[in-house]
């Protein structure tokens, strides 16, 4: 059976710590967080407030679930521990973190893998099974828009700390979908991008917005926002012979909508009454069990029987460097010292 320790005990980590101890193959033996507070979810375990004491005990898998200053620095330490590591996102805050912690995984031989459960959700896995049966053809762009209300006290958030987490929205949130369009898309060759601090009074971004060119041709556009005073997801990919729309995500809160997948076929036959309004098939989904997926996968992976397909280091790596290059390319924080 293998054995499982968690650091960061938030609110990922009540939910990483939910998802082992629903199966029945694995096993949670122990959690740390300096500022722990005990919870239903850890109970019956030994809790300490530093990593250092948890990664001492004799277990086969840590899962990371801090803040984006130590997310690297606690997978290096459970590297060098012997452990496998499931990370949150984001990997790290720069690259240079995470070549470091790919040099290790790779002189250890130890699974890295990273939390990008969005690419778990069932409209997700179903529009990817359609891009790679090839049913509509080539794809020719996506469009995309990740973003939140904001909320009491946002400002005051770490997550727009530049030193605790390395960016603002884009690297808290935007990072999901910019991991969905690289899933389609491929190497990315050029980048184009304005970032603002236009509402809130933050020293990172509140917006950010992207195009990108994939070395394939295809043309991608990013919008991540903290202000557009709602939850919204949408993600829209044309085909040569229809489109298909990504409408809402299912979450603990139901706040983005319902998850939707709506297809409409490209009919050039179409005139008259018709032209501009095809017919359209629509799905929604009302379970989310992305988060059982995602460690399933990563069980399959230590256990050596699958290899880690999302999430790896490659898409971790592509990830952060395309982040950097949409920052860099903004200048926002040529002034602000990211």
């Amino acid at each position: 059976m293998l054995r499982f320790g968690i650091i960061g005990m938030g609110r990922m980590g009540r939910i990483r710590a939910r998802e082992i101890r629903d199966r029945g193959d694995v096993e949670l033996i122990g959690a740390c967080d300096r500022n722990a507070e005990q919870s239903p979810e850890f109970e019956g375990i030994p809790v300490f407030r530093e990593a250092s004491e948890l990664l001492e005990l004799d277990f086969d898998a840590a899962v990371i679930c801090a803040y984006n200053d130590v997310a690297a620095p606690y997978t290096l330490a459970a590297l060098r521990s012997g452990k496998h590591v499931l990370c949150e996102k984001p990997p790290a805050r720069f690259s240079s973190e995470l070549e470091e912690v790919a040099r290790m995984a790779q002189k250890t031989g130890l699974v890295v893998k990273y939390g990008f459960n969005h690419r778990y959700h069932y409209s997700v896995m179903e529009a990817k099974q359609l891009f790679d049966s090839d049913a509509l053809g080539r794809l020719l762009w996506a469009k995309g828009t990740y973003g939140k209300a904001g909320h009491a006290g946002f400002e005051s958030d770490w997550r727009n700390d530049v030193k605790l987490s390395g960016g603002g929205i884009l690297i808290d949130q935007g990072i999901h979908m910019l991991d969905l369009m690289l899933m389609f898309s491929g190497d990315i060759e050029r980048v184009h991008s304005a970032a603002r601090a236009s509402y809130w009074n933050t020293s990172v971004e509140d917006n950010v917005f992207a195009i990108l060119e994939a070395r394939n041709g295809l043309v991608m556009m990013l919008h991540s926002s903290a202000t557009l005073w709602r939850h919204q997801f949408l993600l829209e990919l044309c085909f040569e012979h229809g489109q298909i729309s990504l409408d809402g995500i299912l979450s603990s809160t139901r706040s983005y909508a319902d998850e939707r997948l709506v297809i409409v076929r490209n009919d050039e036959r179409t005139s008259g009454y018709a032209l501009g309004k095809p017919s359209e098939q629509r799905t929604t989904f009302d379970q989310d069990h992305s988060w059982k997926l995602e460690l399933e996968e990563f069980v399959q992976g230590v256990l050596g029987h699958a290899p880690i397909r999302n999430g790896t280091l490659s898409d971790a790596m592509q990830l952060m460097r395309t982040i950097e290059d949409i920052y860099a390319q903004s200048g926002f924080y040529d002034e602000t010292g990211r």
